[in-house]
């Protein structure tokens, strides 16, 4: 007989929350499980490995529809590792993409710091200003 586990159980083990996993459910990231007789999810052990993978994907900045297609790729036996290679370089480049977004955003608002006094209405407040209006790329 194998082993099932309840939606709580599967969440504990998996280190999810049990509305994780109804919503991976209805994405398509999880299997819908069977029922016991009583109404209650079952499920299976390898589904405990398929939440770990969506969370380790989740930390390595993977959105749920390329961990949706890196499990595809998984099972595909026409897929290679270049393709899942592939993946992971253009991960690689939109996070390197965010990390010049976000120094871009660092440096505008060192600068607009810079200018408010922290003193006085906010109609004066130069950070307010900049906000209204004011292009933050100079």
């Amino acid at each position: 007989m194998t082993t099932t586990f309840s939606i709580g159980q599967l969440a504990k083990r998996a280190l999810v929350n049990i509305e994780t996993i109804r919503y991976y459910e209805r994405r398509g990231l999880l299997p819908v499980p069977s029922r016991r007789a009583s109404g209650y999810r079952q499920y299976l052990p390898d589904a405990v490995a398929r939440l770990e993978f969506i969370r380790h994907g989740k930390e390595l900045g993977f959105t749920l529809t390329e961990i949706m297609e890196l499990l595809a790729l998984r099972v595909d036996p026409d897929t290679s590792c270049a393709d899942v290679k592939a993946r992971a370089d253009a991960k690689i480049t939109d996070v390197h993409d965010k990390i010049r977004s976000l120094l871009r955003i660092e440096k505008a608002l060192t600068r607009l710091a810079a200018q408010c006094h922290g003193q006085g209405p906010t109609g004066d407040c130069p950070i307010l200003d900049a906000l209204n209006g004011e292009s933050l790329d100079r």
